[in-house]
Order: structure tokens, then sequence, then C-alpha cells
């Protein structure tokens, strides 16, 4: 209908449509849906059928077939061992491998094995949804498709190689049966240890054949196939008991499978099977065990797997010399008292070289086809070795070498707790920096400690600034220890309650023989892959943390030390010395550790003497337990062969770096000229040099530890003995109850001044 306005054009009007209901939207949403999802089902079948025309079944990876880890000392040449010659794998028939295997596997790795097609699709859309929200990324593979990727592809992390895996994984299933798959399965996939197949992997665990494993045994095997590095039980406590757990989810899904019945899984889920001891390869004895394990344990933090470490032909250059493997092995083992059992006693000894960190050499005690444990990375209470802290730490906050320092014994705390001196020695109430260093004087560091605001902090501060890691590690690691457990902020800390290992305490030393700069230690130089592509390049990380001048200063007081202190034995070495004694006691007052850390201008070792399981009591058991006794005689002799044919360097002279400390009670101390003469000081008569050859003590058990040791920390300050003069006897008796030698101290202080002493320290 039209109307006319009252002046202009006339207007059609439209009628009105009518609106669209909110149920008419929702089925016009879901229709466009429809036909979106109709095109991309098309459309992504259209692209499968093209890719399962396309993509044909590849021949057998050649890269399988294992190639040979090789491991070299420094030089690139000499071959230091290798990570399994060729892959360890036995092949045998399905019916040779026990019901309980094949089924622990499924239960493991696949539970839908039996009735999938080869792919998860579940899986895949999970992992793709996770990897698209930037998530690390996740697989979704089947028994096949694992199958499918480690005999025909490889282990690259793209999603073009997962369609392919999919795409030849449906194939396979069309042309082998589920048993032949299972069987492939089984002689391929790596379970560890160096095993490929069920077969070798039996033998590397448990000692026999595949055919005679148990449920118990079967579901071991399977649980290890998730990751070999962290299930297996002999890598220490916490693999097993990860193992433990993964174990008890294996039985479960066997259960729920009903190919075991519930009791059956409870049963078996109460303990583990049991571990026979199995001989290492002959490659591990002696020391390379230890040697290789370091390098595979670095490997693995840096990022490579276990199958390509033991079978991906790497081909890996590691920071240790012949030389001085050589000589670390041989200095213990000329130096160690004769008659003590190297089940009972342990020696650890490292040597990094200044300037790089690289650890040149080191001992771990025990051969390695007998004990697995390595001492020079497990450790043992550092003692006194710890009071090089102290001194960065006192001289950073304003103290100098001339600064005075209680002496007397004992040191009274706050909490009416006593420190005292080794024999309760008075060195008099105002004594150097230089001379508690000098001697190891306990009161004198514990004074040292209180005068700083906030003392304990600040040692374990120069600890860390020195290469001593924290009280408590930043993640959980194997080989070189990046945790120093007991490091805490008592009023003792410099006297050495924490665990160190002899690696990274000859790497703190090292860092002040480099004049402060700090580099991080390690064993691998440089990792070539079987392509010949460069795959590691170990990057001088030298950072300065401690200041040059501060550096100097400390290393002056250190060099006191061997010159005419308790570590004189180093003077033997006929050249510029500096280093530190330490006697460390346990939470039950026994001694348990000896020490001696030390360095020239090049090279840095750190040797330490332990008993059974690393904190048993050295006392009136060895003919001397101090620091400058076998531990600093082990250190020279370690460091008489390596620093043969090296240039004599001196130490850089003193600065006496002048700071702004509390004025009461520490006044300024005026050192005498002091220089360096290469030939020794007169001092007391060493033993003579032992055969190598050890006698095995009769009257104790055997006795090998299979853990790291971890001392109980005590908040009570510890005493350091001052070593005495080496003892003269050469061959202790099996159980040697010679008492300590006594040592020569200067005349007690008078009974006021002493009262004087604890009044000061009460302040």
């Amino acid at each position: 209908m039209t109307k006319r306005r009252a002046d202009g054009r006339p207007v059609t009007r439209q009628p009105n449509k009518p609106k669209k209901t909110a149920g008419q939207r929702v089925r016009g949403v879901l229709k466009a849906l429809l036909i979106f999802g109709l095109v991309g089902l098309l459309v992504g079948v259209g692209i499968f059928f093209v890719l399962y025309q396309a993509i044909a079944i590849p021949d057998e990876n050649d890269a399988f077939k294992a190639q040979t880890t090789f491991v070299y000392y420094s030089d690139g040449k000499d071959e230091l061992g290798t990570f399994y010659d060729d892959q360890n794998r036995e092949s045998i028939p399905l019916k040779e491998m026990p019901q309980s295997m094949q089924d622990a596997v499924v239960a493991a790795e696949n539970r839908t094995f039996w009735t999938d097609q080869g792919i998860d699709p579940k899986g895949i859309l999970r992992a793709a949804f996770s990897n698209a929200r930037g998530n690390a990324q996740q697989g979704a593979s089947t028994i096949t498709q694992q199958y499918v990727k480690i005999l025909y592809l490889s282990s690259e992390r793209s999603y073009q190689r997962k369609a392919k895996e999919a795409i030849v994984s449906l194939k396979i299933q069309n042309q082998l049966s589920k048993t032949q798959i299972l069987e492939g399965y089984l002689n391929t996939i790596y379970f560890g240890r160096g095993a490929y197949g069920v077969q070798a992997a039996a033998k590397a665990f448990f000692d026999k054949e595949a055919k005679d494993l148990s449920l118990r045994e079967s579901a071991v095997l399977a649980t290890t196939l998730n990751n070999p590095s962290r299930y297996d039980p002999a890598d220490g406590k916490e693999s097993r008991q990860a193992l433990r757990e993964r174990f008890g989810y294996v039985l479960d899904g066997m259960a729920e499978m009903g190919t075991i019945s519930a009791e059956e899984a409870d049963t078996a889920a109460k303990r583990l099977p049991k571990f026979p001891k199995i001989a290492a390869q002959s490659q591990y004895g002696g020391q390379r065990g230890h040697m290789l394990e370091l390098v595979k344990d670095e490997l693995l933090r840096l990022g490579f797997d276990d199958e390509e470490i033991d079978g991906g032909g790497l081909r890996v250059t590691t920071t240790f010399t012949p030389e001085a493997m050589a000589a670390a092995e041989q200095g213990v083992l000329e130096q160690r008292p004769e008659g003590f059992s190297d089940k009972k006693l342990h020696v650890g000894a490292a040597t990094v070289e200044v300037g790089t960190g690289a650890l040149r050499g080191f001992y771990g005690g025990q051969d390695y086809l007998d004990s697995q444990l390595n001492w020079a990375s497990s450790g043992g209470q550092g003692g006194s070795t710890m009071k090089v802290a102290a001194l960065v730490a006192a001289i950073t906050d304003g103290f100098e070498l001339k600064d005075t320092f209680e002496g007397n014994s004992p040191y009274v705390l706050e909490d009416d707790t006593e420190v005292e001196n080794q024999g309760d020695t008075d060195y008099g109430s105002a004594i150097s920096m230089i001379t508690a260093a000098e001697n190891s004087v306990n009161t004198a560091f514990i004074d040292m400690t209180v005068a700083m605001e906030d003392g304990p902090e600040k040692i374990i501060a120069a600890a860390g600034d020195l290469g001593i890691p924290p009280g408590k590690p930043t993640k959980k690691i194997k080989g070189i220890p990046n945790s120093s457990p007991g490091l805490e902020p008592i009023t003792g800390v410099a006297l050495g309650n924490a665990t160190v290992s002899p690696i990274n305490m000859a790497n703190a030393y090292a860092t002040i023989a480099g004049g402060g700069e700090r580099s991080t230690v390690h064993v691998i130089e440089k990792v070539v892959d079987a392509t010949g592509e460069e795959r590691y390049t170990w990057k001088n990380d030298s950072t300065r943390t401690v200041d040059e001048d501060i550096a100097a200063d400390v290393s002056y007081a250190l060099q006191q030390v061997v010159q005419s202190g308790s570590g004189t034995a180093a003077l033997d070495l006929g050249r510029p010395a500096a280093g530190k004694t330490g006697t460390a006691t346990n939470g039950d007052g026994e001694v348990s550790s000896a020490w001696f850390a030390g360095y020239t201008p090049q090279m840095a070792t750190a040797v330490m003497y332990v008993r059974g399981k690393g904190n048993e009591q050295l006392k009136d058991w060895l003919p001397s337990y101090f620091g400058g006794a076998y531990p600093a005689e082990t250190w020279t002799a370690i460091m008489e062969t390596i620093m043969e044919g090296l240039e004599v360097e001196e130490f850089p002279e003193p600065a006496y770096v002048e700071g702004d400390a509390p004025d009461e009670g520490h006044e300024a101390y005026v050192p005498p000229e002091t220089t360096f003469t290469p030939q020794p000081q007169p001092q007391p008569t060493r033993k003579p040099t032992k055969s190598a050859t050890i006698i095995t003590e009769t009257p104790s058990p055997t006795e090998t530890p299979t853990e790291t040791p971890t001392p109980t920390p005590t908040p009570t300050p510890v005493p350091t003995p001052v070593p005495p003069p080496p003892p003269t006897e050469t061959v202790p008796v099996p159980e040697p109850t010679t008492p300590p030698p006594t040592e020569t101290t200067p005349p007690p202080s008078s009974p006021a001044a002493r009262a004087a002493h604890r009044q000061r320290a009460l302040r």
C-alpha cells in the first residue's frame, strides 16, 4: 500500500521480516559447524588417503644396528672406554618369552594393544592439544608405533615424523599379526644397562634367560621401558623407590586386564625381586668404571638420552688425562697406611685445572667392579678445609690479614656452648688471621664468624662463590654433586660439618689459585655424533666471584699453612704450594674425615680419608687421623707426578687489603716480611713411602657401602684438631689402637687470662 506525504514523492514500505528465535540461531550455527565438519572430514580423509598411498613401509633402519659410542681422554685420540661395542641384543621367538613378560609389557605400555588398530587416536589428540598449548612435546605411541619408530624411523620430535609413524603403523598392522608385532617389539626395545630386547635385559638385570623370568622380574623389566635411567635400582635409593611405585602400577594393570588375579598382583607388589650382583664389562674395571659413570651422567645432564649414549655412535672427548688419573691412583696406593682394606678405609681424591674447571684426574676408591660408589664425588664432612670460605668472607666483610682474633681455648658462645682447639691448646688472646689459618685455630674462626654480622650466611655465600654447592640441590642429578648436605648457617659452619665432594672442594681451591675466578667443574669437552656433527663443545665460563686482591691475601694465608703450619708435608713438592688441612667430627663426636686441599698456580687437588660408610670413627683406628698426615702426604705424592714437567710458577704477593672491621678485640698485627724458599723447611720426620700392596684386615667383616653417605649435620660447632707430626710407625696392626701423637703446644695461659677470655667471648 502506498501513501503520499503532504509534500514530496510517495514512499513504498517493505513489510517487516519476522525475527529469528534463539532456537533458530542455534540450529543455524550447528548446521554451519556440521557443514564445516563434513568438509574438514572429507579433506582429512582425502589427505590421509593420499598419504597412505604415498608413504611406503621403509627399509629397516641401518642406524638401528647400534653404533659404539667412544670415549676419549682430553687429547681426543687415546681411547678411555666405550659404551657397548654393539647393541647387546639376542633375538628369541615369542614362545620363549614367558606369558608374564608379554602381559606385563602390554599392561605397562599399551593396554589396548590386542584390540587397537596400531594407533591411539585419543592419545594423539591429547598430545596434540598439549603441544599446541606450548607444553613439552608429548608422545602418544602404542606398542606398534614404538616398534615402527625404532625399526623404521627415528627419534626426531616433529609432527611430520609422527604422521609418518601413524601411517606406517597402520600398514604394519595390516601386514603383521599382533603376536609378530609384539615379538619384534620385545626383541628390539631398550630396557637399560645397554640391553636391547628382553633376552639381553633378563641377563643384564637378573643373570638368567628370559624364559626363566618370574612375574615380579617380568614386571620390573616392563617398568624400565618407560625410563631406563630413572627406574634402574642400581642407581640408588631414589631410583629404587621410583621403580617400586611404577612396579605396582604395572601389576595393577595386569590385574585390571585379567591376565593375573588381584591376589597375585597384591602378593607380587609387596616386594621387588632380588637383583643379583652381575659382573660388569671388563672395560669398567679399576677406575675406568667410575670415569665412564661420570661421563655418562654428564651426557644425560647435557640432554643426550640413554639410547644415544649406549649405541648412538657418539665421540666424546673428556677432560681426563692418563697422567693425572695414574697420579691419583698411584699417590693414594703409595701413601695410604698398610694393613687397611679398601673396603674399610676409603680415599677420595680429585685434581681440577686452575682457570678451566676441567677435572683432570681423580681416585674414586675401590675397583668399580667391587663397588660403584665413587668417593671423589660422594665426599664426606669437609672439616677445616671449609675455613677457606671464612677467610674470603671475613676479608670481604672488612677484616684484614693483620687483624687479630681470639686464639685461646675454649671459646664460650652466648648459649654457653664451648668450642675448643685441638688439645684445648691456647694460642693467645690476639692472633692474626694468618696465624689462625696456619695452625687451624678453631676459636679464632669462631670469633671471626661471630664478629661478622650474619657471619654464617656470609661464609656460606663465600663458599658458593668459590664453587662449593649449597646445602640443598637445585635439582636432582647424578655425577658431580650440586649440593653440600649440612651446609647450614650455624656458628660452626667454618669448622666443616657439611658434606662436600673432593671434586667440588678441589674446584673451590682452584678458584683461589685462579685469582678469584671460578669455573664450573666438568668432565666433557666435546661431543660429536656419528655423522660428524659437533653436538656439544665446552665453553669456558670463568667468572670473577672473589676480588683478586682478596684471593691473593687468602692465598698468602694458605701458603703459611704449608710453610710452617699444619700442612708442612706439602713442602716436599719443592715448589710454591698453598693449602689447608681438615679434620671433622660427626654428630656422635667421632672423627669422621681427614682432608688436605691445596694447589699450585696451575692445579688444585683435594684428598679425603673416611672410614666405612663415610662417617665412622678414625681416631684410635688410623695411626694418625689428622689432615696434615696421610691426606697431606697423599696430596704431595699426587701433585709431584701431576706437576712434573710443568713450569714452576710463583703466587702473587699478598695485597694486604684494607678494610673497616670492628676495632674492639681485633687489634692490628703487622706480619713479618715473608718470602718463599723452594727448599723445604725443617719438619718432623715423615714415615717412609709405603708399598702399594694392600694387606686386607682380618678382624672386621667386609663392608661395602651401597649408597652415597650423607652424615647428619649437627648445629654444635665441631672442633678441628691441629695436625701433629706424622707417626713414625710403618705398618699398623689390623685394628690399631695407637693413640694420636702428642702435639707440641704453647704454654697455657694463666687462669686470670682464661677468665678474661670467657668474659670477652660472652660479650
